[in-house]
């Protein structure tokens, strides 16, 4: 193939993608957005996507980590399954193994609990929680195996539960209503 008609090509697929990416722009929906500039600013800055130059040298030098305290997903798993050992408990990589776990009431079985976060956000598809059951007739003959019950149900609903209310106390605490300057509120 000629050079001439290899730039033609590699022109033509760099137009194309740049051309279909642009339909995907955050914030260019323009229902979701008021068209008044003074009410898009103040439903801005409640959301806390505002900009304002005080904050924007607070952080000057140094960097902001996330820790595993705000989020509220993380945070109410671990409060829902307080009772349970863990195993591992790995933030960054989204996932919470507990130890097997038995009640004195049968101490042939036990079951062990896993918890990965597919997202961050408070929703019934961010968790993906399995259930391992294990029955022992022996010491050394136990049967392990992850069976669909109610308790993954319950456990999901318990977990999305506490994260709600912790992510409204956090909304309820930090929100700060914005007050037009007095010259701007013509």
């Amino acid at each position: 193939m000629k050079p001439i008609f290899l730039k033609f090509y590699v022109s033509i697929l760099t137009i194309t993608f740049f051309l279909s990416s642009c339909s995907s722009l955050p914030g260019g929906d323009a229902r979701k957005n008021p068209p008044n500039p003074k009410e898009r600013v103040a439903k801005n800055l409640e959301e806390g996507r505002g900009f304002r130059l005080s904050n924007a040298t607070k952080n000057l030098g140094g960097t902001t980590y996330d820790f595993a305290s705000s989020n509220e997903l993380w945070r109410a798993s671990l409060d829902t399954i307080d009772f349970m050992p863990l195993t591992s408990a790995n933030y960054s990589g989204g996932i919470i193994i507990t130890d097997w776990y038995s009640d004195n009431s049968n101490p042939n079985e036990a079951i062990k609990i896993t918890i990965r976060f597919l997202t961050n956000e408070i929703r019934s598809d961010a968790l993906d929680i399995k259930i391992f059951y294990k029955d022992c007739k022996t010491i050394t003959n136990c049967l392990v195996t992850e069976k669909e019950s109610s308790l993954k149900n319950e456990l999901r609903k318990e977990i999305l539960k506490k994260a709600a209310l912790y992510k409204k106390e956090f909304n309820e605490k930090n929100f700060k209503k914005y007050d037009y300057p007095e010259n701007a509120r013509d």
